[in-house]
């Protein structure tokens, strides 16, 4: 891994971690084991981190969503994959929250201009849980079950945060399945036959 995608891996860490607008060059700088010079030599300005950060961001979302697309041909089953992402990340989401929505609030509070791009993973989300519904046979109700998926766990994540509770986390994400499972069967098998 070169000294930029250091930078960017250890800027995005510390930007969950702290926040962007308490994270320093140099604790960046810091982190990666550089020098502010080298540091300097690869971005010249907090905004061209964040942009570097939300980049990475959004391209890994972008690869996990064709990783879970090439590994089940289920989409019930794929949207249970995001559901499972509360779980698989608890500690991080218990610690500091959910790092899409911690992002986004913080950019909203300080009116950034890359407040609108940073909400572009919750936006690769929503349109890719829409597709899932869609395939599942609805039509009509796709973004609607999308963003109610998408609120319930931005929901979970801000709740687990607050209160520090992973049992709290796992009896959500049961419910959500539990939800996901009671869809109206004659959808979700009429698209399966």
């Amino acid at each position: 891994m070169g000294t930029r995608e250091r930078i960017v891996e250890a800027a995005d860490r510390l930007f969950y971690e702290q926040g962007f607008e308490p994270t320093s060059f140099a604790a960046i700088a810091e982190a990666v084991g550089i020098s502010r010079g080298n540091f300097y030599h690869h971005f010249r300005t907090k905004d061209d981190i964040l942009h570097a950060v939300i980049e990475a961001r959004l391209a890994r979302t972008r690869e996990m969503l064709t990783a879970w697309a090439e590994n089940s041909t289920d989409p019930l089953d794929r949207v249970r994959r995001f559901v499972e992402l509360l779980i698989t990340n608890r500690d991080d989401i218990e610690s500091c929250g959910c790092p899409v929505g911690t992002l986004t609030n913080e950019l909203a509070k300080l009116d950034h201009p890359f407040r609108a791009h940073a909400v572009g993973v919750f936006d690769l989300f929503r349109a890719w849980l829409r597709e899932q519904f869609e395939e599942l046979g609805f039509d009509a109700e796709a973004d609607d079950l999308a963003m109610r998926v998408l609120a319930s766990s931005q929901g979970i994540a801000t709740l687990s945060n607050a209160f520090h509770d992973s049992e709290f986390v796992h009896r959500e994400v049961d419910r959500i399945n539990t939800w996901l499972t009671g869809l109206p069967a004659s959808r979700v098998s009429a698209d399966r036959g």
